[in-house]
């Protein structure tokens, strides 16, 4: 199987205006992203819609695409730039563009899942640990996800899914294992163009987020689980924070 890895990038982000651009230990985020992953895949290319992104892509000896400027999401940007690139691509990873320390083990783990012939769209989790604390499980902006047996997932949620009825919520993180979803996916090239073309669904809409509309439709997504936490950059805030995390443990 072919497996190529598309960055979506956009530089007019509402929190951090140009984001990808903006240097990290001497380098700009996106170069660090691209930096991380190249050495796993057949093929990595960046999908923007901004000349600056692309002239900077080019610039350190990536690949960048142009897309256009109406998608709603990272995933309908990576679609165009599928239909761009063209190629005989199998696999197709959507990898964060704002998340610099991206581990290589992490995008052999999603290229295991497809070892299996019914794996439609993978994706990863890592498990809550009691020291973070029940402030991190229920924060909204980190989305649990419901594992079945199979290694599927059940549902994803802003919410604390599942509650554990009889049990002081403070105890939740020592009597259970909740998993957070680290937004990283992997498709079949034929079945991200079917997802992509799907409209919206109620449980998109409900809880904002866009995985459930597959999942609504009747397409299965597969879990690995990650020990490795991610980092990522949504205000210049995080981008302090990654320096501190740059200078302790190198990338």
């Amino acid at each position: 199987m072919k497996f190529i890895g598309i960055i979506p990038a956009r530089y007019a982000s509402t929190r951090f205006p140009g984001k990808p651009l903006a240097l990290l230990g001497g380098k700009t985020v996106i170069e660090r992203v691209y930096s991380q992953v190249a050495a796993e895949l057949d093929d990595v290319a960046v999908a923007t819609d901004d000349q600056r992104i692309f002239d900077a892509v080019e610039a350190f000896g990536g690949h960048a695409v142009m897309t256009g400027t109406h998608h709603k999401s990272g995933t309908d940007r990576i679609c165009e730039a599928l239909d761009i690139l063209g190629g005989d691509a199998d696999i197709v990873i959507n990898i964060q563009g704002d998340e610099p320390f991206i581990q290589p083990s992490q995008i052999r783990s999603l290229r295991a899942c497809f070892h299996d012939p019914a794996t439609q769209i993978a994706t990863l989790v890592k498990p809550f640990t009691p020291d973070e604390g029940i402030a991190a499980l229920e924060n909204p902006n980190a989305v649990k996800v419901v594992v079945g047996n199979d290694m599927h997932a059940l549902y994803f949620s802003r919410s604390v899914v599942p509650f554990l009825r009889g049990v002081e919520r403070g105890q939740w993180l020592s009597r259970h294992t909740f998993y957070r979803h680290i937004g990283l996916y992997a498709y079949r090239a034929e079945v991200l163009k079917a997802v992509t073309a799907l409209p919206q669904s109620p449980l998109e809409k409900a809880e904002s987020l866009e995985q459930l509309r597959w999942l609504q439709a009747g397409y299965t997504i597969r879990v690995a689980t990650t020990a490795t936490a991610t980092v990522g950059i949504d205000t210049p805030e995080d981008l302090e924070r990654a320096e501190q995390y740059l200078q302790e443990h190198g990338c």
